[in-house]
């Protein structure tokens, strides 16, 4: 039976991080994992390319863009480990990145770079690494904590909970870390997939499969909640990242609205195309606009196949707000199944938001995406991810 410092168990982005800040501060640290290979959601993010933090995930601008029952709770850690921090990191390792759109950035080469890189760290931090081990239980003990695996026993003073979420079961995603916190009297929230593509009752899929693969700008908007990126219809619903990010705030039974023409009249375009082309269809014209199938849909709806000329305002009316405002009314999502993340999880009344330490369980820590705080799309959760283990690991 080994003796260790510091245990953490998961070897995701908050594990490994929470490892290497741990090991230079001269801890013995031991990383475990039952996956073969460290970061697996790291090697499949952005597309292979990794968006692996965003530039306005700061505490200015972060406050509105992290969910959580307290909002706040996140703060701390990203105000004490920012994005600059990690770009930094980065940089010192020779690895390229640019920025997509809205302050994303992305790997110029495959993401098993930070992958490699954070390895690296962990080397030099002096981390002993366990992959490929089941972990069968976890125990209070006198002086710390006691962990059993297939292969043997070991013991820490400190122990850190790394393990994720439930997203994404295929890359080794389990619920022990909620089992874990329950197990030592913490309290778990609801938990839910976000940012995760949305699902339609058979009757309204039938008409939306028709226009799988097509995707256009939209602003999606879920009460007063919007996000203007792209909209992707797919064989099951709703994708994109106006969709996916919309995921995380829309529930069962509510609708949301698209806007199909984001800072366009859609009233004056109408009233235009009225007086310069009354002998067209309205479906015609929208197809001027919209991509041609999606204009067809959008006319069968309307129902409305007369030349614009004979359409009074109040007819135009009706049109713009399909083209403004169309209401759809999704059932469900797909589920943890490709779910980026889960919302919700470990109860941030239980934990300290400095240390990410349980309160009541002394040595204790919880961190990334087990807890309840979950980031927009775009490299928000990767900054909390680095943010919430370095915390851990300064206190561990």
């Amino acid at each position: 039976m080994a003796h260790y410092d510091v245990i953490i168990l998961g070897a995701g982005a908050a594990g490994m991080m929470a490892a290497i800040e741990a090991g230079k501060r001269g801890r013995t640290v031991l990383l475990v994992d039952h996956v073969q290979y460290a970061g697996e959601k790291i090697r499949i993010s952005g597309g292979g390319r990794c968006n692996f933090t965003n530039v306005n995930a700061t505490v200015e601008i972060g406050r509105d863009r992290f969910l959580s029952q307290n909002p706040r709770f996140a703060l701390s850690a990203l105000s004490r480990y920012t994005p600059e921090n990690f770009i930094a990191l980065v940089r010192r390792h020779g690895i390229t990145f640019h920025e997509k759109v809205l302050g994303q950035l992305f790997c110029d080469g495959p993401a098993t770079q930070i992958n490699t890189m954070l390895l690296g760290e962990m080397r030099e931090a002096g981390v002993a690494f366990s992959f490929s081990t089941n972990i069968e239980a976890v125990e209070k003990t006198e002086t710390g904590f006691s962990a059993r695996f297939a292969s043997g026993y070991a013991t820490s003073d400190s122990l850190i909970i790394a393990t994720g979420g439930k997203s994404i079961p295929k890359m080794g995603a389990t619920s022990f870390g909620y089992q874990i916190a329950t197990q030592f009297g913490l309290r778990v929230t609801e938990t839910r997939p976000a940012l995760v593509p949305l699902t339609f009752e058979t009757g309204a899929l039938e008409k939306l499969k028709e226009l799988a693969g097509i995707a256009t700008d939209a602003i999606v908007s879920h009460g007063k909640t919007k996000f203007e990126e792209a909209l992707l219809f797919t064989h099951r619903g709703l994708s994109g990242p106006a969709i996916l990010q919309i995921s995380s705030y829309w529930r069962e039974g509510d609708a949301i609205s698209v806007d199909l023409l984001p800072h366009v009249s859609a009233i004056d375009l109408l009233r235009a195309a009225r007086a310069a082309t009354p002998k067209l269809q309205v479906q015609t014209i929208i197809a001027n606009t919209l991509p041609k199938r999606l204009a067809q849909l959008l006319g069968d709806e309307l129902d409305m196949h007369t030349m614009i000329g004979d359409f009074p305002d109040k007819k135009l009316a009706i049109v713009e707000a399909k083209l403004k405002a169309w209401s759809l009314k999704p059932v469900g999502s797909e589920g943890y199944r490709t779910a980026e993340v889960t919302l919700g999880g470990i109860d941030t009344r239980d934990l300290d938001a400095k240390t990410m330490a349980a309160r009541s369980v002394p040595g204790l820590y919880f961190v990334g995406e087990v807890v309840d705080v979950t980031g927009w799309l775009g490299g928000y959760n990767f900054q909390w991810a680095w943010a919430s283990g370095w915390a851990a690991g300064q206190a561990a």
